[in-house]
Order: C-alpha cells, then structure tokens, then sequence
C-alpha cells in the first residue's frame, strides 16, 4: 500500500491509532532522507499532543531497532542481561554492577553514551581509565563478552540510526518531553543491543529528566510494557537521584569510588542501589529470587570476586589495571577549593542537577557534544541531605585545572542546598 506522510500526520493530529506499516513507513523514510525534517516534526509534536497507545508505541520502537545493525547474542541464551539508567548525577553503577553480574554467571554485552548536560556517561568515566578502549568491532566486544562475562564499549552509528536522527530534530523541537518517544527512544536502542532481560534503573528527582515518582513510574510501565510486547524479560526500578549518587561526581572520581565500592571499603547509597539493581539481573539470568541473588551480589563483593572480575574487564580492554590497584594512578586534579557550610544547621535538600551543574562548569562533562572534558574534574561531597553540618565545616571538596573556575561553581554549588533548623529525615533510595 503507498502511504502519504500528510495522511500519517493528519490521522494522529485527529488523535487516531497508527498502523505498524504507517509507523514503519514513517521511521524507514525519515531515516533514509525521504521524509523532510518539517514533516518528521509534524508527527512528532502531534506524538504529544495525542499520545500513543502501548501497541503503537512498541511497533515504534520496534521500527527504530530496524532501522539498522541488531546484535546477535542468542549464542548467551537467558544469561544475556543488560542494565540501563535514565541518567544522572554520580551515578557510577554500570561501573559497580557489570563486575558483579558477570562474576555471577552473566553475559552482559553492553553499549554506553558520553555525558551531556549535567548528567555523566559511562564512556567518559571509562576512559578516565589510561589505556581503556571504549570503541572496539563487534567481533571483539561480543569475544571480551565470552571470555570475561562483560564487556562494555560506546554506542554504534549503525545501531539505531532513527533514534539518533529522530532524538536531534526532538531537541529542536520542544518534543523531547513526550512518554511514547522518551521510551522508544530508550527501548529501541536496547532491543537493538540483543540482551534478552533488561533491568531498567528509572531515576526521578531534581537530578533526572523524571522530576517526579509518579512520572517515573509511567515511563517505567511504558518501558517495561514495550520490552515485554517484543518478547524480552524487562524489569524497572525507580531510584532517587533527587540527591547526587554516592559522594564523587566527575569521571576519575567516579572509577575511584567505583572501585572502592567492589573493594568493600565502602557502603551507603551507592552501594545498596548498587545491591538492589545487581540482584534482580542475577535473578533474571540464574532464575532465583531476588532474596537470593541479593546474598550472592554482597557475598560477591564480600569475598573480592567482583572486584577481581573488574580487574579482568578492564585488562581485556586494554585499560591500565595498575590503576584501578594504586588509584593515584587515574588522573588528578592540581587544584582543589574547599565549600564550607554557611551556617550551622542540616542540608534539608541538595539539588543534584545544579551539584551535577557546578561538577560541569569545572571541567567533568560538556554542555556541547564537542566540549572537550577535564577528566580529572569534579566533585567530592563530604555531606549530603539530612546530615547535621556546623558552620565552617567543610561540604564539598571542587577539583579542576583552572583556579578561575572554582568561583562560579562554587556559587552554582551552594545554590543547591536548602538548609533546615532541625533534622531532616534521609532521602528514600528505592520508590
């Protein structure tokens, strides 16, 4: 049947149901140039006015996947999982997880962005590792998978072209914030990765895109239900990030803590979000319940396994483990500027998206994907929402390379605290 594009926009403007071959005619067009820029956004902005329903939704998404290469992992069989966040402040769980997973039993082949905005990629932590390649052919990503249980490396053009095209004219468009093209977008990329079960890590808070559990929770329902329709074992856990995730923000900082995590030299929110996360993909790849596998993912760390695994990852891909073993070896900072508190008092709120900001502004991520990005940047935080503080006391240590930076993050820092006369309850990690 030979469709129209004015047709398809005029259906949806009218707030009817897309067909799959409408949808289909649709991506493969845009994606292959037949379909102009000014149309692609009519549909778009019609997608949020009038929404979508799940069928449509997931025949998107599915159209998207296609749009180019699909990794093959059935040789893993239900021991293929991947894990996926919507993005962040700190957070560093891709680096803690994947070790433990694939000590576990796992195979967790696995494709990561850099960071834009004031939320971190896990390419640019990764290399802050010297030596770590984050861009290696398919053969040899999918070979490190085999032999080491994980592998993670940078996005291919190749793997899901509509998204990366239909995501920029998005941007453009003021059609970003709309639950049907927010979950395709996710979705699509990681079907095309080829994981069997996907655990879904759903942030909400003043860090995330999700600013509240509720809306959180319906992209989780939309994510989960896509995953499902197209035949995958998708699970989503909504996590606060309405308060930066663990206590360094910055790439060199992040592997470092990151480390010491698998170590067991430290805990806290990071760690037990960590736990939580690790244990339902263990329970999906070994078929156990989440009970059990939480065991098995602390024992793992307990024992040194995890860490031993991370060892292994990063020296299958050429990264320095001498560094992950003598942590002053990753990059560092030659200066430093200490934010006290200006009062005494308890931090009632700490906004992770300025935190996330001011960690950007110093030099550890980009506001524009050419930025260059200062590896050794970033933040260290000495106290978070709901502890006691006494004036003078130190909150926050800032890291950079430039002295003249440390003036304005340092303001964009302190406007994210709230202060309290009384104590504040500590923020809840899992919704």
């Amino acid at each position: 049947m030979q469709y129209r594009m004015y047709d398809v926009i005029q259906k949806k403007k009218m707030g009817q149901a897309l067909s799959k071959e409408e949808i289909a005619y649709f991506v493969n067009g845009y994606t292959h140039g037949d379909i102009p820029d000014y149309q692609a956004s009519a549909l778009c902005m019609a997608i949020c006015c009038r929404g979508m329903n799940h069928e449509e939704t997931a025949d998107l998404t599915d159209a998207m996947m296609r749009s180019g290469d699909v990794i093959d992992l059935s040789e893993f069989g239900r021991l293929s999982v991947d894990k996926h966040s919507t993005g962040g402040v700190g957070d560093k769980t891709t680096l803690i997880i994947s070790p433990i997973v694939a000590a576990l039993g796992g195979k967790l082949a696995k494709m990561s962005g850099e960071g834009l905005g004031h939320t971190g990629g896990t390419i640019d932590k990764l290399r802050a590792i010297p030596g770590f390649r984050t861009d290696m052919s398919e053969q040899a990503f999918l070979d490190v998978v085999r032999r080491v249980g994980m592998s993670v490396v940078g996005h291919s053009a190749e793997l899901a072209p509509a998204d990366k095209k239909l995501y920029a004219l998005r941007d453009v468009t003021a059609t970003v914030d709309c639950l049907p093209l927010i979950a395709s977008s996710i979705m699509s990329k990681k079907m095309a990765a080829g994981a069997h079960s996907i655990v879904l890590d759903v942030k909400c808070g003043s860090g995330a895109f999700m600013k509240t559990p509720q809306d959180a929770k319906a992209l989780a329902d939309e994510m989960t239900s896509i995953g499902r329709l197209a035949g995958r074992d998708v699970r989503a856990i909504v996590t606060n990030m309405d308060v930066p995730l663990g206590n360094n923000i910055g790439n060199a900082l992040e592997v470092d803590e990151a480390v010491r995590i698998l170590r067991g030299e430290k805990q806290g929110d990071l760690y037990e979000v960590c736990v939580v996360l690790a244990a339902n993909m263990v329970a999906m790849v070994q078929g156990i319940s989440v009970e059990q596998a939480d065991g098995l993912v602390r024992e793992t760390i307990t024992n040194g396994t995890a860490y031993g695994k991370m060892k292994e990852w990063i020296a299958a891909q050429g990264g320095d483990v001498s560094a992950i073993e003598d942590l002053s070896k990753l990059p560092q900072a030659p200066l430093s500027y200490v934010v006290t508190a200006p009062c005494s008092g308890y931090i009632a709120h700490m906004d992770a998206e300025a935190v996330g900001i001011a960690s950007v502004m110093l030099g550890a991520g980009r506001m524009k994907k050419e930025d260059d990005v200062d590896y050794a940047a970033g933040i260290v935080l000495q106290r978070k929402t709901g502890d006691a503080v006494q004036a003078g006391e130190p909150i926050a240590t800032l890291y950079a390379s430039n002295e003249a930076l440390f003036a304005d993050a340092a303001k964009r820092f302190t406007s994210a605290l709230t202060w309290s006369d009384g104590p504040v309850p500590a923020p809840q990690l899992i919704f």
